[in-house]
C-alpha cells in the first residue's frame, strides 16, 4: 500500500511538472501583454512589477491605419468559407469513393491519398503561377477555391472511413422506398456522418484561422490580411518593433479558437473516437 501511495505521488508530481512545462509559454505570453514593450525580451521575470493595459490600447487603436476589427473580420470570413467549402465538397466526394462503383475508383482513391505525401512547398510555385495568370493574386480565391473542390484529401479520407462503417442495409432500405443515390446520400448517409463532419469543420476552422503561409504568398494588401499575417505588422526591422502590442494581439487572436474548441470539444472527441475505433 505504501509503495502504491509513493508511486501515485511521484506520478502526479511528474504530471504537474509536465503540465507546467506545457503551460509556461502560454502564461509567459499572457503575462507579457501586461508588460512594457522594453521589458518583454530583456526581463526574465514571468510577472510584471506593474501591470499595464497600454499594449491592448495600442492594439485597439489600430496598426498602419487599419482597425483591428478588420483583421478579425478577414480571418472570420476565410475560416467560415473554408469550413463551408470543405464540408460541402468533401462529403459528396467521400460518399462517391465509399459507396458508388465506377471505373477507376481504386486508382483515383490511391492518387488522392498519395497527394497527402506531397509537401505544400512543391505545389506552391505552379499554383502561384496559375493564379497570377488568372489575375487572382491578392484575392481570397487562391485560399478558398481548393476548399470547394474537395482538394483536402485528409478530410475526404476521414469521411470515407466513417461511411464505410455504416451498414449498407440502410442504403438498400432507402432504395426500396424509392430513393436514388442523391436521396440516399442526403437523407441517410449525411445525417449519420455528423461526427465526421463536425470533426472536419473544427479542424478546418482552426487550420484556416491559424494559416500564415497561404495569406503570406497570395495577399499583399494590408486591408485583406487575416490575423496571423497582421501580426507581422507590429515588427519593423528598420525602426522599433512593438512587442507588447504583438503579444496582446496574439492573445486576442487565440480567444476565438479557444472558445470554438471549448464549444465543440465534445463533438471533436466523439468524431475522432468514432472514426478511429470503427475504421
Amino acid at each position: 500500500m505504501r509503495r502504491q501511495r509513493v508511486h501515485g505521488v511521484v506520478w502526479h508530481l511528474g504530471v504537474l511538472v509536465l503540465l507546467g512545462v506545457v503551460l509556461y509559454p502560454v502564461v509567459w505570453v499572457v503575462a507579457s501583454t501586461f508588460k512594457p514593450s522594453a521589458e518583454i525580451l530583456g526581463d526574465l521575470r514571468l510577472l510584471p512589477d506593474a501591470a499595464t493595459t497600454a499594449n491592448y490600447e495600442r492594439v485597439f487603436d489600430g496598426v498602419v491605419g487599419i482597425d483591428v476589427a478588420r483583421f478579425f473580420l478577414n480571418s472570420t470570413v476565410l475560416a467560415l468559407l473554408s469550413v463551408v467549402g470543405t464540408v460541402a465538397s468533401s462529403a459528396p466526394a467521400a460518399y462517391a469513393f465509399a459507396r458508388l462503383r465506377f471505373r477507376g475508383r481504386t486508382p483515383l482513391f490511391a492518387v488522392m491519398i498519395a497527394t497527402l505525401l506531397l509537401p505544400v512547398h512543391v505545389l506552391i510555385i505552379p499554383q502561384y503561377v496559375v493564379f497570377q495568370r488568372l489575375d487572382l493574386v491578392d484575392t481570397y480565391v487562391p485560399l478558398l477555391v481548393g476548399k470547394f473542390l474537395a482538394a483536402e484529401a485528409f478530410f475526404v479520407f476521414l469521411i470515407v472511413q466513417f461511411i464505410r462503417t455504416l451498414p449498407r442495409d440502410l442504403d438498400e432500405s432507402a432504395k426500396i422506398d424509392g430513393a436514388g443515390q442523391w436521396g440516399v446520400f442526403w437523407h441517410v448517409v449525411l445525417p449519420l456522418c455528423r461526427p465526421a463532419l463536425i470533426t472536419t469543420a473544427i479542424f478546418t476552422f482552426i487550420w484556416s484561422w491559424n494559416d500564415f503561409f497561404g495569406p503570406l504568398i497570395y495577399l499583399s494588401t494590408p486591408d485583406k490580411y487575416p490575423l496571423p499575417l497582421a501580426l507581422q505588422l507590429f515588427i519593423d526591422e528598420t525602426t522599433g518593433s512593438d512587442f507588447g502590442a504583438l503579444m496582446a494581439m496574439s492573445v486576442l487572436a487565440l480567444v476565438p479558437v479557444v472558445l470554438f474548441f471549448l464549444f465543440f470539444q465534445r463533438f471533436l472527441v466523439e468524431g475522432v473516437s468514432t472514426t478511429g475505433i470503427k475504421g
